[in-house]
């Protein structure tokens, strides 16, 4: 079907083609008022009417030249263009949370450096002076202080420590390494799924921004159209008028999702980290439903798992520390008071330290019923969100497949919306419709755009919620 706009046919498919700014073509433009000019001449030898129509003529050239320069300004400024991959990258490498999963890791590494260092011989230098006066008769018994104590010793000590003991410690941080680094790769789940969710409402926005804007180039297209018709009283002036208001709402429906696509721009940014206030444009996130494993395969049931290990960790240190203990321990130096050839009070001991629990009220199984409680409790959240995990994916795959129908007669429906727009147009070129049932086809035809955007993005915020289970490692 093609579409008469005065005496240039177009496709209709040209009159909806993509365009960032819509203006009229500035060649129709010439020419038409080049026809125009020529009848002026012929109609009349008023120098000042035919001044008039070339004042008018180069007016309309100006006017056509600065459109086309704000077309330029405009197009470059959506030249270039960035994909998901590059917010997701950029975020993941910007994240100061994923920063610090990776800090305490290896503080966790130093931490398990220090245990080891712990374990070894401990050599300290010990050094205690004390002078105890006796004033008139008063003072403390010299029996007790000798008066004058000095001492600088060098202390050597070694806990004896079993293997099972020692290899507790380790596994101890090392549980606490796995559940940090497990945690991370959620935290990396969730931040993926927060950018995806942004930049699919962000690109939504654009979506709508560019058909809009191609509807709002036809209508004014027609305007020029059906205001010569309404000049040659094909239709009354306030069907004219009633098309103006139409085409008026829709220029700020277009300023509308063109301010929103560039609010939910900035924050796509602001979520991914990245300092830059240029307005791109962004490609389909083409987003596809991936393998879900089952839950036992997935790191969220990781975490239970290693919460677990961490209890039973904790449960076998309580019994170490209910072991008797023996360290070995040997001081050499100076120890004097002093009174008796203090010159040669320079010596060296030695000996072995033997700590036995024997009872303290009961504390030891108190602990271990914490414990218990602790690994009661795990299971009940385990179980629970085992439960959560199928009935969640059983429901987004639910919505997925009604967006899916729902697509399908959407699609029949822009096809009926297209068919009937395109008819609307070519009977007001010969005014044999009326102006509110154009302006009701039009926007029949919107609405049907409008939904197969929106359902469009619905189906990308579900595949986006489903993919959020698949992580494995």
């Amino acid at each position: 079907m093609t579409i008469r706009a005065g005496s240039t046919t177009l496709p209709f498919s040209e009159r909806i083609k993509y365009q960032y700014v819509f203006m009229p073509s500035c060649t129709e433009l010439y020419s038409k008022k080049m026809r125009v000019y020529k009848l002026n001449i012929a109609a009349s030898n008023n120098f000042h009417f035919v001044s008039l129509s070339t004042f008018y003529f180069s007016l309309e050239m100006k006017r056509c030249l600065t459109i086309f320069l704000l077309a330029i300004v405009a197009i470059s400024s959506y030249a270039q263009t960035n994909d998901l991959n590059y917010y997701l990258t950029r975020a993941l490498q910007n994240s100061p949370l994923l920063k610090d999963f990776r800090s305490m890791v290896e503080m966790n590494r130093i931490d398990s450096m220090r245990i080891k260092a712990g374990l070894g011989p401990q050599l300290t230098g010990i050094s205690n002076n004390s002078y105890a006066p006796e004033i008139k008769g008063w003072g403390f018994d010299e029996a007790i202080t000798n008066g004058t104590n000095i001492s600088a010793l060098l202390n050597f000590s070694k806990e004896i420590t079993g293997k099972s003991n020692r290899q507790n410690r380790y596994d101890a941080l090392s549980i606490l390494n796995r559940s940090i680094s497990n945690t991370e790769k959620i935290s990396e789940q969730e931040l993926k799924k927060s950018i995806s969710a942004q930049f699919v409402t962000a690109y939504g926005d654009l979506q709508q921004y560019h058909f809009n804007n191609e509807v709002l180039s036809v209508l004014f297209r027609e305007r020029t159209l059906l205001k010569e018709l309404t000049e040659k009283g094909v239709y009354r002036q306030t069907d004219y008028l009633s098309f103006v208001i139409t085409l008026q709402q829709q220029e700020m429906t277009v300023d509308r999702y063109k301010n929103q696509y560039r609010n939910d721009f900035a924050i796509l940014n602001y979520l991914s980290g990245i300092e830059d206030t240029t307005l791109t444009e962004l490609t389909d996130p083409e987003l596809s439903l991936e393998t879900i494993p089952e839950f036992t395969g997935t790191v969220y049931y990781r975490q239970f798992y290693i919460d677990s290990l961490k209890i039973a960790n904790a449960r076998d240190q309580i019994g170490f520390s209910y072991k008797p203990r023996i360290s070995f321990f040997a001081d050499g130096g100076y120890l004097s008071s002093l009174t008796f050839r203090p010159e040669r009070n320079f010596g060296v001991d030695a000996g072995i330290s033997l700590t036995i629990p024997i009872f303290d009220g009961k504390q030891r199984k108190m602990q271990y019923g914490k414990l218990s409680i602790q690994e009661h409790t795990r299971k009940n959240y385990l179980d629970f969100y085992n439960n959560q995990y199928h009935q969640e994916l059983g429901r987004l795959y639910q919505q997925l497949e009604a967006c899916k129908k729902i697509r399908n007669q959407i699609d029949n429906q822009i096809s009926y919306t297209k068919a009937l727009m395109e008819a609307s147009y070519k009977l007001l070129e010969t005014g044999d419709i009326r102006i509110d049932e154009f302006i009701m086809s039009i926007g029949s035809y919107l609405n049907a755009n409008n939904q197969l955007v929106e359902n469009t993005i619905s189906e990308y915020f579900i595949i986006n919620e489903i993919n959020y289970w698949n992580r494995t490692n």
